[in-house]
Formats: structure tokens, C-alpha cells, sequence
């Protein structure tokens, strides 16, 4: 069913779905940032009393929610699993350990920042965010003790490459959610988001890195663990995020161990391969007929489900065996991928019965019908919804799927390569000004050792660096597509 072509469960009238739509919304954000809720409860009731406020039989309301729930988790929950198992078998074979030590070890301190946004791009490929920071800050904090340089001047950078992809490329849950409530294509929007990612990257990383760490002085700290990052989100409230899923996870003495690094130029090229098939058969979609036989092989080859499962089992044999498992342990490491992403699994899919519910009541009609009237741009329109929710909840991902649902009708106006940057619009609202409600600012100043001030000048205002110049990148490129 086309995310936007649902038959309506209610007649109401507009302004009481625009109210059942504020109404619904506000109970998420009240239950996400004040009550502490789970954001899986807090979609369900939020949900619930959009259908209630719009006048939908209760029954239509639950089959509206639950049709929404296993759309969404059939199209993104495969696709975010197989690219967990990668990341899992990238980190533990010590493939990504490899990656950033050989590039470090080759750069002077001058271009450490900038080899350090490159690296944290790479590897955040097929990572989650609070894994990526795991993996890379004792890196970071070990080549500041050995050198000179700033720990902000190379610690921005590496966040800054993380927060890119994990917003606007996918795999990552976001973008794949954008992608999916639109009706996207995949391939495209990899390619915009990979020319996006680019410069946002080396003004949000390496410049602003630069700018800040003379303004802003930081010591290394002495002891940084999960541990305490742990301790702080517990404390706060804040692992109630969306994005807070993903956690940290203590050592654990049974957990697989590489006998020997898997190589640099393997770890490489099995991180890239998916991304490599999806943007051939983006290519291939743009320049060949559709009869041609190679495009025919390159379509089946760049399906999102397919590359990623092929890169699962390179990653097998490239990163698992290379780095001494057998097989049993290469399929612990598999097996151990899955059950830190239940908690974004279940949110992505209650999200994405709160968007139905949205679409099938009217709402997003009504927002498009409005939009149109006031002349309102869809791309600018579906970045400020984003900026309204994460800024309210804290969670990149909630304000992805809210913001979505509310303007998918406005993608069926658009034209196909417009659609993939609605997708990215909203991906680069949803980074806007992370602060005390994101469990991602905690675990950033916990790491660092910051307080909550420095946070704010430095993680905060380089979050919403991202968000601006990667939205002004989606607008560029709306001008010549």
C-alpha cells in the first residue's frame, strides 16, 4: 500500500485534524520529554489520541496503527538488521580499529582533523551513532595525548562525520524511514545524501572543529568509559531517546576477540560494497533502457535487501574469518547484532503506525492543501517540521517519522529525484540543535569531559551546523533537478 493513497477513516474537517494532529503530537513530546516515556508507549498513545481527536472509529484507528506498524517494520527493520550485522562484524573483528589507525598513523597533526572526519564518515557507514562514538573517541583521545593538537580540533570532526551519516545517508534509520514513508527512491537518495555529506562534513567537522577549539578549551580526560556515560544517561532521563537505542555496552569476557587484523583494503571494501550496488543501480536506472539487460542485473544486484545481505556475506569471510573466528563465533558476533537494535526497531515501526494514522485520518492532505495555498516550499515545509519535533522530543528519529507522515502528500506532486530530497530535507532538520533532552548530548559530554555549557557550544552548535548547511545543500540541488 503506497504510504499516501490510504482511504480516509474519518470525515472531520480540516481544522479538527489539524487539532487531532497538534493534539497527537503534543502527547508524544509531553510523554517522550516530560513523563520520560518510552518513545515505542509514546507513539502508540500518541497515536491513539490522534485517531480519538479526529473522530476515527476506535477500530479503524487500531488497523490504521497496526497496517502502518508492519508496513514500515517490512521495509526499513530488514534493511537496519543486515547493516547492524555488518557494523557488528566491522567492530568486533577489529576491522574499523584498523581503519582509523592506519589513516591516523600516516597523517601529520595538521590534517589529523580532517583524516578524522573522513574516518568517523567511513566507518559510520554501516554503524549507529553511539557505537561509532564508542569505537572512535578512545582513538580520539589517545592520538590528543600523543600530540598537540586540540582534543576539540579532532574530536569535532569526528563527531561531525558520524551525525552526517547517521542523518542523511542510509542505511541508517532516518533516512531509510524518510525513504520509505515517502516512496523515495533508495538509490537517489543515497547519491544526493553522499554529495550532501561532503561538505557538510568539512564545515560542520575540520572548520568549525578549528574555530571552536580555540574558543573552547577541553582537557583530556582521564578516564572515559561506557560506564559513566551509562551512569549520566540513567541520571538524566535521557536513554528515554529515540536515538539512545543503541547504547553502549560493557565488555563482556565471553564476547568473540580477533586473533589477528582482518586488513585495511578489506575492511574497506566491505564496508563500501552495499553502498557501492545501491548507487550502480541508481546509475543504471538513470542511463540504460529499460529492457537492457545489465540494468536488469544491476536493479536486482543494487536492491536495498539484496546488496545489504551481500555485504553481510563478504563481511562473513573478509572480517570474520580474516580476523580468526570460526564459525561459530562469526555467527555469535551476527546473533549479538540484533538484540541492542530491538529498541529502534520497535520505535521505527510504532512511528511509522503513528504516520499512518496521520495520513489515513487527512492530516497530511490538509498540510499539502495548506501548503500549496500559502505557497510554501515541501522541501522547506518538511525541514522546519522536523526542526519543531527533534527540538521538542530529543530523538532524530521521531521528528523523521512525524515530520514524514505529516508531508507525504506532497511528494506525489513532486518528481522523483525532488522526492529523494524531501527525504534528506527532513533527515537534515531532524539533527537540529541537540541538547539536554537528546541522550546524544550526554554521551558526548560525558566522554569528553564537558559540562553542559561547553556541550552547548561545541556538540549543540555543531549539530545544528550539520542541520543548515546540509539543508542548504538539499536546497542547491533542488535548483538543478
Amino acid at each position: 500500500m503506497h504510504p499516501y493513497a490510504a482511504e480516509a477513516i474519518t470525515d472531520a474537517g480540516g481544522t479538527q485534524l489539524v487539532l487531532a494532529a497538534v493534539l497527537g503530537i503534543v502527547v508524544v513530546i509531553l510523554l517522550i520529554a516530560w513523563a520520560k516515556w518510552h518513545p515505542f508507549l509514546a507513539l502508540v498513545l500518541g497515536a491513539a489520541t490522534l485517531g480519538i481527536a479526529a473522530g476515527a472509529a476506535p477500530g479503524d484507528t487500531v488497523d490504521s496503527f497496526t497496517n502502518g506498524v508492519g508496513t514500515t517494520a517490512g521495509n526499513v527493520g530488514l534493511l537496519i538488521a543486515l547493516g547492524s550485522m555488518i557494523g557488528a562484524l566491522l567492530a568486533d573483528s577489529g576491522g574499523a580499529d584498523g581503519i582509523v589507525k592506519r589513516i591516523v598513523d600516516r597523517v601529520s597533526a595538521g590534517k589529523l582533523p580532517w583524516a578524522m572526519a573522513g574516518v568517523a564518515a567511513l566507518i559510520g557507514l554501516p554503524l549507529f551513532f553511539e557505537v561509532g562514538v564508542v569505537l572512535l573517541v578512545p582513538i580520539v583521545l589517545l592520538v590528543a595525548r600523543r600530540t598537540t593538537v586540540p582534543l576539540l580540533q579532532i574530536g569535532i570532526p569526528a563527531l561531525a562525520g558520524l551525525s552526517v551519516l547517521h542523518g542523511l545517508v542510509p542505511p541508517h534509520p532516518g533516512p531509510l524511514v524518510a525513504i520509505s514513508s515517502l516512496n523515495a527512491d533508495l538509490g537517489l537518495t543515497l547519491a544526493f545524501g553522499l554529495i550532501c555529506a561532503v561538505p557538510t562534513v568539512l564545515v560542520a567537522g575540520p572548520i568549525f572543529g578549528n574555530f571552536i577549539s580555540k574558543r573552547v578549551h577541553v582537557e583530556v580526560p582521564a578516564l572515559a568509559g561506557a560506564e559513566r556515560v551509562d551512569a549520566v544517561a540513567t541520571e538524566t532521563g535521557a536513554a528515554v531517546s529515540a536515538d539512545a537505542t543503541a547504547e553502549p555496552v560493557e565488555a563482556d569476557d565471553d564476547k568473540p576477540r580477533p586473533t589477528r587484523n582482518p586488513g585495511f583494503w578489506p575492511a574497506v571494501l566491505t564496508v563500501l560494497l552495499p553502498i557501492v550496488l545501491m548507487l550502480l543501480r541508481a546509475i543504471a536506472e538513470l542511463t540504460l533502457p529499460e529492457e537492457n539487460s545489465v540494468r536488469g542485473a544491476f536493479e536486482v544486484a543494487g536492491e536495498p535487501v539484496v546488496a545489504l545481505l551481500a555485504g553481510v556475506l563478504v563481511a562473513m569471510w573478509t572480517l570474520g574469518k580474516r580476523a580468526g573466528f570460526d564459525r561459530r563465533k562469526t555467527s555469535a558476533v551476527i546473533g549479538g547484532s540484533l538484540p541492542p537494535i530491538a529498541g529502534i526497531l520497535l520505535i521505527v515501526a510504532a512511528g511509522g503506525g503513528f504516520k499512518q494514522v496521520l495520513v489515513d485520518a487527512g492530516v497530511g492532505n490538509v498540510v499539502a492543501d495548506a501548503a500549496k495555498d500559502a505557497n510554501i516550499s515541501a522541501l522547506v515545509l518538511g525541514f522546519l517540521v522536523a526542526v519543531g519535533i527533534r527540538i521538542a522530543t530529543g530523538s532524530a528519529t521521531v521528528a523523521t517519522i512525524t515530520a514524514a507522515g505529516i508531508v507525504a502528500p506532497l511528494a506525489g506532486t513532486l518528481s522523483t529525484p525532488e522526492v529523494s530530497l524531501l527525504a534528506l530535507a527532513i533527515g537534515a532538520g531532524s539533527l537540529f540543535f541537540s541538547h539536554v533532552n537528546d541522550a546524544g548530548f550526554w554521551l558526548v559530554k560525558e566522554y569528553f569531559g564537558m559540562t553542559v555549557g561547553q556541550t552547548i557550544k561545541t556538540w549543540s552548535v555543531m549539530e545544528t551546523i550539520i542541520s543548515v548547511v546540509g539543508f542548504a545543500c538539499v536546497m542547491i540541488l533542488s535548483v538543478f533537478v
